[in-house]
């Protein structure tokens, strides 16, 4: 046996291990790395606001608090409203059901000619198997729907409590970052750092501008279709179609018709056909316009982030997945170089003539000379005599 064998072979036993022990421990901090994403795409998020603050001589660290306090309060605020609306529906709902169940049953026994009653069909759905087994699957996940919720509250935290150092200590983690680095790699990392804020501040930005033209559009229509809780249905429009990529618009639109569809079927059909117009115009004009200057990326790269950023994080991904395209393609494009396009009609979809390919071709032979053309005309395989 060599004497480096059993050497390599520990080495590579050794590496094994090393691996096996990293691809364990990066599965159970998968959570935490997620958490730590989210937090620094916040943190820079807010970094255009404390920036302002720090430099008016406010401390950074009373200023990302003074920030984060006034996020909290806002989404503290939307969830309290969004609540008290939801509930006072449902208690609406729960209070006309004997109405919704008495037309039932009438169209149904006008239509199959049957003497149901609304006590003999409430006295089945108590009395049925199903929802005796449904109350005892609802009871033995109470524990399981507190944990979720706790833990769901303790990933809150720690989102806010990384983001808070990240925002709070942005020039001193800077400063750590490049003191490993060349120089000329630290004006880079810097650059990088530059674009990931503005691309991030602007996406929060132009989302933020669109909501509030969104809500507003949504609210005038509400009001004038005299749908209850028309500003908490607003703010829920606006908020979730333009922070919710792909989906958002559908699960904004959801509500408010819901809601209609108690009023007036007919008002849910308005809901509906405003909600498609509204947002033809919104991806066509508006958004255009309103992203042209902060995440100007095509959408179909934007759908396409969305998707694999989806597919890789679930929803985080798809939440961070267009300000991390759009900063990922604005750094790489300071490093790509271009060139002046051609003047030719096929750059703008348009073929070429056949008079001017014919002439094209003409001058391409006056350039060869005429022993070319000779050689062309007689073929590779004809003889000087033919």
């Amino acid at each position: 046996m060599p004497r480096w064998l059993p050497r390599a072979m520990v080495l590579a036993l050794a590496l094994y291990a090393c691996f096996q022990l990293g691809s364990w421990a990066f599965h159970q901090l998968i959570g935490l790395l997620i958490n730590i994403l989210i937090a620094f795409f916040l943190a820079l998020a807010v970094e255009p606001a404390v920036g302002r603050m720090a430099a008016r001589g406010m401390r950074r660290g009373l200023a990302t608090f003074l920030v984060f306090i006034a996020v909290l309060v806002v989404g503290v605020g939307f969830v309290v409203l969004l609540g008290s609306m939801l509930a006072g529906q449902i208690i609406d709902m729960v209070e006309d059901f004997p109405k919704y169940l008495d037309s039932v049953i009438r169209w149904i026994n006008g239509i199959f000619h049957t003497e149901l009653s609304r006590v003999e069909v409430q006295d089945s759905l108590l009395r049925s198997d199903w929802l005796r087994k449904y109350v005892q699957n609802s009871a033995s996940g109470v524990l399981d729907v507190s944990a979720t919720v706790l833990g769901g509250l303790f990933k809150l935290l720690t989102i806010f409590l990384f983001s808070f150092y990240f925002a709070a200590d942005g020039p001193r983690l800077r400063r750590a970052l490049c003191s490993v680095l060349p120089p000329a790699k630290q004006a880079e990392v810097l650059r990088a750092w530059e674009i990931a804020v503005d691309k991030t501040g602007g996406y929060l930005y132009s989302r933020g501008l669109m909501a509030l033209i969104s809500g507003a559009a949504h609210f005038v229509l509400l009001e004038i279709l005299g749908v209850p809780y028309a500003p908490a249905l607003a703010v829920w429009v606006g908020l979730v179609s333009q922070f919710i990529p792909t989906i958002g618009t559908y699960l904004a639109g959801a509500l408010p018709m819901l809601i209609a569809f108690t009023e007036n079927p007919w008002y849910a059909l308005w809901v509906l056909g405003f909600v498609v117009v509204y947002q033809q115009f919104e991806n066509y004009v508006l958004q255009p316009k309103l992203t042209a200057k902060t995440v100007d990326i095509h959408p179909a790269v934007a759908f396409g982030s969305v998707v694999a950023g989806t597919a890789l994080l679930g929803a985080v991904g798809a939440l961070i997945a267009i300000p991390a395209i759009a900063t990922l393609q604005a750094f790489l494009g300071a490093y790509v170089r271009r060139y002046d396009v051609t003047d030719d009609p096929r750059v703008h979809g348009h073929h070429r003539p056949r008079a001017s390919r014919a002439l094209a071709q003409i001058r391409g032979a006056l350039r060869r000379g005429p022993g070319a053309r000779d050689t062309d005309a007689s073929g590779p395989g004809s003889s000087p005599e033919a």
